[in-house]
C-alpha cells in the first residue's frame, strides 16, 4: 500500500474515533480532508475500499449534531448569524427557479448539489464552536492547500503550460483548482506573524508549495486574488493604528521574503502568461474579451431577470454572443461568478447572495469594533484575516464561474464561527457576568438591610 493511501485511512479512522470519542467537530475536520484529498479520483485510490469517504463525514456531521444539539445551539445559535437566513433563502430560490429553468434536469441537478454544501455550512457552524477548533480547521485547509501544491509540484505542467486533472471533485479545472488555493496566502501570513518558531517554519513550508502550485496552475484570476487579499491584509498590518508593538516589521519582513520566494519559483511561463493581461488589443490572449461576455450576461438578465436557470448562459450564449465566440457543445460560459448567479437565478438570486455577503461583513464590523474596545488586538487581526481571505476568493472568482463553489462557502462559514467565537460568544459571557456581579452585589445590600 502506497504511503498517501495509509495516511488517508489513517486520518479517516483516526478523526471517526476522535468524532466518538472526542468532538463531533471532527467530523468537519475529515470532510475537509476528504474534499482535498480527493480519494476517488487519485493515483492510489484502487488501493483503498471504494466507499463514499465524504458521505460518511456528513453522516458523522449530522449524527454529531443530532446528538449535542442542545450543547452545540447554546454556543452557535443560527438564528444570531443573519447571513445564514439569506443562503437558506437562496437556496429555496434555487428550487422556484427549477420552474423556469432552460434546462431542469441540470438546474435540479446541481441545486442538489448545493443543497448538501448549504447543510454542511449549517451544521458545521454549531460544530466548531471554539477559537481552538477554528484554527484546526483553518489549518486543515492549509494542509489541503499544501496536498495540491505539492501534487501540482509532482506533476508539472501539461502540453497546455499548465497543471489540469489535479484539482478536487468540485473544482477539476485548472482555474478552479487555483481559485482555491487563493485564500491560503492571507492565513499563512497571520500564522507566520504571530506563531513561534515552528509555526513560522510550517508557515514558509505550506507557503513554498502553494506559491508553486499556483504559478504552475498559471491562473490569471488567482494570481489577482492573492495580490488583492495579501495586500490589503498586509497594508492594515503596516498602517493600522491597531498594531502591536514590531507590528509593521514583521510586515515587512513578510513582503520581502514574500516577494523573494515568489521570483525563486516563478518562471518565464508564468510571467508571460500574467503579461497577457496587458494586451486588451487580442481579446483572446488577454481576457479582456470575457467584458464581452459579461455584457452579454447583462442583456440576458433583460430578458431573463428572474434567471434562466445553472448554465444559464452556456445555452444562451450563441445568441447573444457575436459569431467569433460562438461554438462548443455547452456554449461559452460567462467567467464571473457575478455574473453566473445573475444568469442563473437572475436579480433575486444575486441580490440574496449580495445581501448575505453584505450582512456578513456588517457584522464582521461590529466584533472587530468590539473586540478593540476589550483590547484584543491579536482577534481583530484574526477577524481581518479571515475578511481578506474571502475577499481573495471572491476577487479569483470573479474571473470564474464559481457560484456554488466548496471553498467561496467555507470562507464565508469560517468567517462567522470567527464572528460568534470571538464576538458572540465573549458578548454573551461577559453581559451574562456582569448580571451575575450585579445580583450578587444585590444580595449583599439585601442581606445588611435585614441585618439592621
Amino acid at each position: 500500500m502506497s504511503k498517501f493511501a495509509l495516511l488517508f485511512l489513517m486520518v479517516f479512522i483516526g478523526g471517526i474515533i476522535a468524532t466518538l470519542t472526542y468532538s463531533g467537530a471532527s467530523s468537519f475536520i475529515i470532510y475537509q480532508f476528504v474534499y482535498f484529498m480527493n480519494p476517488d479520483h487519485r493515483w492510489w485510490s484502487a488501493e483503498i475500499p471504494g466507499i463514499s469517504y465524504s458521505f460518511i463525514a456528513s453522516i458523522l456531521m449530522l449524527v454529531s449534531l443530532g446528538i449535542g444539539y442542545r450543547k452545540y445551539s447554546t454556543l452557535a445559535p443560527w438564528g444570531e448569524m443573519p447571513v445564514f437566513k439569506w443562503l437558506a433563502a437562496l437556496l429555496l430560490y434555487h428550487y422556484l427557479a427549477y420552474f423556469w429553468a432552460i434546462n431542469p434536469a441540470v438546474h435540479y441537478e446541481f441545486t442538489f448539489q448545493f443543497t448538501k454544501l448549504v447543510v454542511i455550512v449549517f451544521v458545521a457552524y454549531k460544530l466548531v464552536n471554539s477559537p481552538r477548533i477554528l484554527d484546526i480547521s483553518i489549518w486543515t485547509y492549509l494542509i489541503g492547500a499544501t496536498y495540491i501544491g505539492y501534487l501540482a509540484t509532482s506533476v508539472g505542467r501539461g502540453a497546455g503550460a499548465r497543471v489540469e486533472g489535479i484539482g478536487m471533485i468540485d473544482a477539476p479545472d485548472a482555474n478552479d483548482t487555483a481559485a482555491a488555493l487563493v485564500p491560503a496566502a492571507v492565513f499563512l501570513m497571520y500564522y507566520a506573524w504571530l506563531g513561534n518558531k515552528k509555526v513560522k517554519l510550517l508557515c514558509g513550508f505550506c507557503g513554498a508549495l502553494i506559491a508553486n502550485g499556483l504559478v504552475l496552475i498559471n491562473s490569471r484570476g488567482s494570481f489577482v486574488g492573492v495580490v488583492a487579499s495579501a495586500g490589503l491584509f498586509l497594508l492594515y498590518m503596516m498602517f493600522s493604528r491597531y498594531r502591536k508593538e514590531g507590528q509593521r516589521a514583521m510586515a515587512i519582513v513578510i513582503i520581502v521574503l514574500g516577494i523573494s520566494g515568489g521570483l525563486y519559483v516563478a518562471d518565464d511561463q508564468f510571467w508571460d502568461r500574467m503579461r497577457t493581461m496587458e494586451n486588451v488589443e487580442d481579446g483572446d490572449e488577454s481576457g479582456s474579451h470575457r467584458v464581452l461576455f459579461w455584457l452579454a450576461a447583462l442583456e440576458i438578465s433583460k430578458d431573463y431577470p428572474l434567471g434562466a436557470g445553472v448554465y444559464g448562459f452556456n445555452y444562451l450564449s450563441d445568441i447573444y454572443l457575436p459569431p467569433q465566440y460562438h461554438g462548443g457543445e455547452s456554449g461559452k460560459s460567462v467567467h464571473s461568478l457575478w455574473f453566473q448567479g445573475l444568469n442563473e437565478v437572475g436579480w433575486p438570486g444575486i441580490g440574496l447572495f449580495v445581501i448575505a455577503l453584505i450582512s456578513l461583513f456588517r457584522l464582521s464590523r461590529k466584533a472587530k469594533a468590539w473586540v478593540l474596545e476589550n483590547d484584543e488586538n491579536v482577534f481583530y487581526f484574526k477577524l481581518l484575516a479571515l475578511e481578506c481571505a474571502l475577499f481573495g476568493y471572491l476577487a479569483a472568482g470573479s474571473f470564474i464561474n464559481r457560484f456554488r463553489a466548496e471553498i467561496l462557502y467555507w470562507m464565508i462559514l469560517l468567517l462567522a464561527i470567527g464572528i460568534n467565537v470571538y464576538f458572540l460568544q465573549r458578548q454573551k459571557a461577559k453581559l451574562a457576568g456582569t448580571k451575575s456581579h450585579a445580583t450578587r452585589k444585590t444580595n449583599v445590600s439585601y442581606s445588611k438591610e435585614l441585618s439592621r
